[in-house]
């Protein structure tokens, strides 16, 4: 059962979700907040697989709620889905660096809804591939993270090349196809990689990525 918590300050925008989840029989809303600061409160609480959170609310924004729950080890299983009516902006970039796993803009089919959250429960994937090369090439232009860089001298050269795969937008799978190993295997190198670079999440290994320069953006 994939655990659901749904933040956003319009009620009617709450309720729509709501009556798309509450359909899917491996899917259960576990609560609902109106503005970050609730969100916080009931993410302690219930400590849902998913945080499908608002990126604009009052008191305290989608940013600063994704920052403080990634920043607390002992919500390390709650994966944030942020929540955009604007698609791909500034906003969603820094929810991403903040910890978010990824982002669903609020028009998205229910079809392609459910299946993200799915996916995002897993913590399979980031984003489509598609939608990670607009993120790349629009906010990511040249290496900015000198931690980073740095922490990738730990990285063995398979780990750095699953790494690279996963930046774009690849699957475990797929990376497993690319780099003639197994599924299991592929995700040891992914994991391996996220705790040597003090990455949350594929999102923020994603990131790292690009800023340090293991993955150039084409055109650059």
């Amino acid at each position: 059962m994939i655990r659901v918590l749904l933040v956003d300050d319009q009620p009617l925008i709450r309720s729509g979700f709501r009556a798309i989840l509450d359909l899917e029989d491996d899917i259960e809303v576990v609560a609902e907040a109106a503005d970050g600061r609730e969100a916080l409160a009931l993410v302690r609480e219930h400590l849902p697989d998913i945080a499908l959170i608002d990126i604009q609310m009052p008191v305290v924004d989608g940013i600063e709620a994704t920052r403080r729950i990634a920043a607390d080890p002992a919500l390390a299983g709650v994966h944030v889905v942020i929540l955009t009516n604007y698609g791909l902006d500034e906003y969603v970039f820094n929810a991403l660096r903040a910890g978010a796993a990824g982002f669903l803009v609020k028009d998205i089919v229910p079809e392609d809804f459910l299946h993200a959250l799915r996916v995002a429960a897993r913590g399979d994937a980031l984003l489509a591939p598609s939608i990670t090369r607009r993120l790349i090439d629009r906010y990511i232009s040249r290496p900015l993270g000198t931690g980073a860089a740095a922490g990738l001298e730990e990285l063995t050269n398979r780990e750095r090349e699953a790494v690279a795969l996963v930046a774009q937008g690849l699957s475990n799978d797929e990376i497993a196809e690319c780099m003639v190993i197994s599924s299991l295997t592929a995700k040891t190198h992914i994991n391996r990689a996220m705790a040597k670079l003090h990455a949350r999440d594929r999102a923020q290994l994603v990131v790292l990525a690009y800023e340090s320069g293991l993955v150039v953006p084409r055109g650059n």
